[in-house]
This record gives C-alpha cells, structure tokens and sequence, in this order.
C-alpha cells in the first residue's frame, strides 16, 4: 500500500509540473501603460525559450549549459540590435 502511495505522489507530481512553468507575457492582457514593457519581456522570453531549445538540439553537457546559453542569448540579442540599425 505504501508503494502505491509514493507512485500515485510521482505521477502527480509528473503530469502537474508543465502547471508551474513560466508562460509567455500577452501583451494584449496587460494595461496599456505596461504594454511596451510586456513586449520586451515576451521577446526577452522567446529569445530565451529558442536558445534552450538549441541547447537540447546539440546536447549540450549539463556542465556546459549555462556557457552555452549565454553565448546564444548574447549572440540573439547582438542580432537583434544590428537588425534595428538596419531598419
């Protein structure tokens, strides 16, 4: 009985974990005051969301995750301001 107690607490807390990840910012929900700062973090978010997506593409060591990311994220937003200057 015990056992079936420690799988049934996995299990939830398994198919509950997508419930506490961070969801992208809607611009469109929030006061129109706030919306620019909205938009910035909903780009800041999707730049973060690819750039851990290309980490799990390459299979990037856990040791070496965090350099990865920051080369990528550093690398995003180096083309996103040439890419405004260009405008």
């Amino acid at each position: 009985m015990k056992s079936f107690w420690y799988v049934t607490l996995t299990a939830f807390f398994i198919l509950t974990a997508p419930a506490f990840a961070q969801k992208l910012v809607d611009p469109n929900t929030v006061a129109p005051e706030f919306r620019e700062a909205a938009e910035k973090r909903r780009a800041e978010q999707i730049r973060q969301r690819d750039c851990a997506k290309k980490v799990v593409e390459a299979k990037v060591l856990p040791r070496d995750r965090l350099e990865w990311l920051t080369k990528c994220l550093a690398e995003a937003e180096q083309a996103q301001a040439t890419a405004a200057t260009h405008r």
